[in-house]
């Protein structure tokens, strides 16, 4: 399809800066079936029915952009995706000062060597030193608010607990799965009393999330891999809620871009680990998913083209087209949709 069907106008005054407090307070639009309804989050237990499972992803966001030098030339870096123990593949700003075997160096004595350049200009780190990664990113790193936010404010110490889910378990993300954004204890429990179940499983959201499409034709479009893993207990629980009629719901598209991963083509989930660069387009046969609650997305992004996939492509048109007039917040700190098809 041709890319630019997926565009719509968004004015800037739309994008969500801060997200909502409390977090369940955020508005909701729902689209059930041909139904659409304006709600808040914290209605999902009214608008959900017992039996329903929600799935969230449980991945924890890192400090994952760095500032460094490699010699005099200035670098920035955003880590994308981990390949082993001490390397990663990242996206690196003014990456033509940077060759193979070049060292950059970072703040409070973090150092990486430059490897070899990928076919999207990504390059592959290997930090130095004996210390875990983990505990040098914590100490030169800093939280990667995406590209849209960090245009128009700089991160804060806020963004550390905001840009983080209740349910942030697994070290690797580089982006939050921002629908899980919107969840607090209270409203599990609330949700837990009306029936509603949940699971969580582990998708590392790396910086490709962030990246624009530049084909034309969504069928020249490479989608970039991503690490993930669904438990055989998890799976085993989800295919019996269904198969008792229940509904699996994912929360974000990280969760339903793992969920449908791991489904055979009978629907059944079958435990998984390893990468997915699974590219949903209108046409696609969903096979483990009834339903997502997701932000809004970038006009001409992957992501609203998955959701486009689901619900069909005029009726998020006009779904955006309602929640731009209404005042709804868009994108990582934005506000939410609940779609059941």
């Amino acid at each position: 399809m041709r890319v630019d069907l997926f565009d719509f106008d968004l004015p800037p005054e739309r994008i969500a800066l801060r997200p909502a407090s409390p977090r369940d307070a955020a508005r909701l639009l729902l689209l059930d079936g041909p139904r659409t309804a304006d709600a808040r989050v914290r209605d999902l237990p009214a608008l959900l029915k017992a039996g329903d499972t929600l799935v969230f992803n449980d991945t924890r966001v890192i400090p994952a952009q760095l500032d460094g030098r490699r010699g005099d030339a200035k670098v920035g870096v955003t880590l994308h995706k981990r390949e082993g123990a001490r390397d990663w593949i990242a996206f690196v700003r003014n990456a033509r000062r940077v060759r193979p075997g070049d060292r950059i160096d970072f703040a409070d004595g973090v150092a990486a060597t430059a490897g070899e350049r990928g076919e999207d200009g990504s390059l592959r780190l290997s930090f130095l030193g004996d210390e875990p990664v983990e505990t040098l990113l914590a100490r030169a790193g800093r939280m990667p608010l995406p590209p849209y936010i960090a245009a128009r404010r700089a991160p804060d110490a806020a963004d550390a607990a905001d840009y983080q889910t209740m349910f942030a378990a697994e070290p690797g993300a580089v982006a939050a799965p921002t629908a899980a954004l919107h969840f607090t204890p209270d409203l599990m429990a609330r949700l837990d009393a009306a029936g509603i179940g949940h699971e969580t499983l582990t998708l590392h959201v790396g910086a490709g999330t962030f990246l624009p499409v530049k084909a034309d034709d969504t069928a020249d479009h490479r989608m970039h891999a991503e690490w993930g893993r669904i438990d055989a207990a998890v799976a085993d629980r989800l295919n019996g809620k269904r198969a008792a009629g229940g509904r699996i719901v994912a929360v974000g598209t990280t969760s339903l871009r793992l969920l449908e991963s791991a489904a055979g083509d009978d629907g059944r989930l079958r435990p998984w680990e390893g990468d997915t660069a699974i590219f949903i387009t209108p046409g696609y046969r969903f096979r483990a998913v009834d339903g997502l609650l997701t932000n809004f997305h970038l006009p001409r992004s992957t992501l609203f083209m998955l959701v486009s996939a689901l619900m069909g492509l005029d009726r998020m048109k006009a779904a955006y087209a309602h929640a731009v007039a209404d005042g709804y917040r868009f994108y990582s700190y934005g506000d939410a949709s609940l779609l059941l098809p």
